[in-house]
């Protein structure tokens, strides 16, 4: 395991670097939009760009890598995400700043499927569960730390802004300089959302509400700190707490749901979230400490909902179709992730602050009647023979998908395993 480690250690460092500087751009804005009196509902429409970037980017960066190559894409799209960065202090125009929203989703989207596909490269049908877990610590961790970054000049002038480049760029030096071959990325198999959800309407509407949750949650919650009167300190330790308990919450969530039917489990995390969110709308701000904790409840349990969809929907799903079904809720959680900014913060904007959280244990609340009725009119798939459960995360290509230990798809001969350990060796 060490030496896997080190020998991807470039891979990792790029991602740290990356990640950290897309998330602390992620709330810098935020709260430069509300330092420049921007309405709520503008700024949704401007944040929810990102995610319109997003999804088209991983629709067709595999496209661009095949036609230049990995080194070469992966430098253009760290290079377009950091320019992107030192423009927007330029000119504080909204319809620049969308413009400038949409080129980062779409390089951002680029790059991780660049490093995800080198991730992919190294697995084994040994190791690639263990390599699935160092990627998502690494992600949810930078992300965390990203956040802390903020606290570091005033987001008001052009330096965090230039920190933000700083670390985009920075990304670019380790992952140039590695020894590893370029992988073959193939195109991955897909199926219409219609067509899923035919098969698991569960799953396509968790995965399409957890990008509702996570998508509005990213674009406002520092907008919601700002308006409830947070200091930009106590709003960058306010979204690393709400990453961090994501990422704690995966593991008790995936013991529940290889112990029980794991629609039934939908049906709490959905009550269970939404509850938390309705106390954060009515109890505001005015207890910090339990603010924290209930808002980390409620994206810690709304981060799960993506996993536990892809669970319930490849339990019904043959081995050789769940790459094509990952795909799929991955476009789903993109369509929720566009619908979510919009729609919350017009909500802000007629609610005040509040109405992030109270709109969002709405569609939570629609998850729940959602996964009871299908409880009560589908049949269970037994305790027995459900797949084991994988803390899948959303913010991902699904190139990624191909790492996933419950893809029984995913087999190699003993030359192509030895071939690969060896160029393991000679990376490290």
């Amino acid at each position: 395991m060490t030496r896997m480690v080190a020998s991807l250690s470039a891979l990792i460092l790029s991602i740290i670097l990356l990640v950290s500087g897309n998330a602390f751009l992620m709330t810098l804005l935020g709260i430069r939009l509300s330092i420049e009196s921007v309405p709520a509902d503008i700024i949704g429409w401007v944040l929810v760009c990102y995610s319109i970037g997003f999804v088209l980017g991983t629709l067709y960066a595999q496209k661009i890598i095949a036609r230049v190559g990995h080194i070469r894409t992966f430098a253009v799209f760290a290079a377009a995400a950091a320019v992107a960065s030192l423009m927007y202090p330029m000119a504080v125009s909204m319809i620049f700043w969308a413009f400038l929203r949409v080129l980062s989703g779409f390089s951002i989207a680029g790059v991780l499927v660049v490093i995800e596909s080198w991730f992919s490269s190294r697995a084994t049908n040994d190791n690639r569960g263990a390599l699935f877990a160092i990627y998502q610590i690494v992600f949810y961790l930078s992300a965390a730390g990203g956040q802390l970054v903020v606290n570091i000049g005033d987001p008001a002038n052009f330096m965090p802004f230039s920190i933000a480049a700083m670390l985009l760029v920075l990304a670019l030096i380790p992952l140039s300089l590695t020894r590893m071959e370029a992988p073959v990325i193939e195109q991955a198999e897909r199926m219409s959302i219609f067509k899923l959800a035919r098969e698991s309407f569960t799953g396509v509407a968790g995965a399409l509400i957890c990008g509702v949750l996570i998508g509005s949650f990213y674009a406002l919650g520092p907008v919601y700190a700002t308006m409830v009167g947070l200091d930009v300190a106590r709003t960058s330790t306010f979204m690393a707490s709400a990453i961090v308990a994501a990422m704690l919450l995966a593991w008790p969530l995936g013991l529940l749901c290889d112990s029980f039917d794991r629609r039934r489990v939908m049906f709490w995390i959905a009550v269970t979230a939404a509850t938390a969110a309705v106390l954060v709308g009515v109890l505001g701000a005015e207890r910090l400490w339990l603010l924290t904790i209930l808002v980390g409840l409620f994206t810690g349990l709304s981060a799960t909902v993506y996993p536990v969809a892809v669970a319930i929907t490849n339990d019904r799903m043959e081995s050789n179709r769940i790459v094509a079904a990952s795909a799929t809720l991955l476009l789903s959680y993109g369509v929720g992730s566009v619908i979510g900014p919009i729609v919350m913060a017009e909500l802000v904007s007629q609610l005040g602050p509040r109405g992030l959280f109270l709109g969002n244990a709405g569609f939570l609340l629609v998850l729940a009647v959602v996964t009871s009725y299908r409880i009560s009119h589908t049949d269970d798939v037994a305790v027995a023979d459900q797949e084991h459960f994988v803390p899948a995360m959303p913010e991902s290509s699904v190139v990624l998908t191909e790492l996933d230990p419950r893809n029984e798809s995913f087999h190699e001969s003993p030359e192509v395993v030895e071939m690969k350990e060896e160029e393991l060796r000679q990376a490290g």
